[in-house]
């Protein structure tokens, strides 16, 4: 969690006015209230033969554990349009999403340094050719419903692959 000092309107400081889980920082000049919200992410479940691709990180947090393709949104940009250009940059594969999977709130980094992130993901399916790690992915492999690795990297994984896991079996 960031301990914000200055207001970034005025530079006058802030006061820490946080109550509960409302994470807020009020400026002692201005009077202006700094929040402290969730970042915005997005990416895709991108399935092929029932499987879903899954990639190894190459950088931290959590280097070398598995996530789903994705990242953080640019300033405006649509959640759908974001998972398409971070699967692109990170496996070389355009995807055509198919619907909304769900939103998942969660913690990016360790300590002082770490951000919520709301994680908004989409089912896709993949264009045809092999996905090729790209950006920041070291390894990327499908992985089917009852073969996912156990090193996740962040803790709403979990919660998404057994939402997609849960649509496999409503299918059957």
């Amino acid at each position: 969690m960031h301990h914000y000092q200055f207001c970034p309107h005025c530079g006058g400081k802030l006061h820490n006015a946080t109550q509960g889980r409302n994470i807020r920082f009020d400026c002692t000049r201005c009077g202006r209230p700094l929040y402290e919200n969730s970042k915005p992410c997005a990416g895709a479940v991108v399935l092929r033969d029932g499987r879903v691709l899954l990639s190894r990180r190459a950088v931290e947090p959590m280097k070398d554990y598995w996530d789903i393709p994705g990242g953080f949104l640019e300033a405006g940009e649509d959640p759908e349009a974001g998972a398409v250009r971070e699967l692109l940059e990170e496996s070389g594969l355009s995807v055509q999403p198919r619907g909304m999977l769900g939103m998942f709130i969660d913690r990016y980094g360790d300590g002082d340094d770490s951000i919520y992130t709301l994680n908004i993901y989409f089912v896709a399916d993949a264009s045809e050719g092999e996905p090729r790690p790209q950006d920041d992915v070291a390894e990327l492999r499908w992985f089917g419903p009852d073969e996912l690795p156990e090193n996740l990297a962040f803790a709403h994984l979990h919660l998404v692959l057994d939402r997609w896991r849960a649509g496999l079996a409503r299918e059957n």
